[in-house]
């Protein structure tokens, strides 16, 4: 196993990089490093059937709306499951960096 730059990888990939199964070869879970410019909006956050995702705030503060609407400040976090949907925005001056950490619920999962 090699490491990985996911800020590169992100930066390459419109702001968003999944590490997941073609980095790992585990299908088991993912890990999606994010990254928001100031004003950024309309990020969306949706696990898919059979998924649950923990949406942290890593740096900055983000605007949240959908399935959790409020502020997310840095180090907090929501869960969401299935279909929920959230969509993300950076009201800040500065970058905003999220992670979400997601896997498979056990139930409905499909690919």
């Amino acid at each position: 196993m090699e490491k990985t730059d996911l800020r590169e990888k992100a930066e390459k990939s419109d702001g968003e990089y999944v590490f997941g199964t073609a980095d790992t070869g585990s299908h088991a879970c993912y890990m999606i490093y994010g990254v928001l410019k100031p004003g950024e909006k309309e990020r969306m956050i949706r696990p898919g059937k059979g998924h649950e995702e923990i949406l942290v705030s890593v740096r900055g503060h983000l605007s949240v709306t959908g399935h959790y609407s409020g502020s997310l400040a840095e180090g907090h976090a929501v869960h969401l499951a299935d279909e929920q949907t959230c969509f993300l925005e950076n009201r800040g001056d500065a970058e905003a960096v999220y992670v979400v950490a997601g896997g498979h619920s056990g139930h409905g999962h499909e690919h």
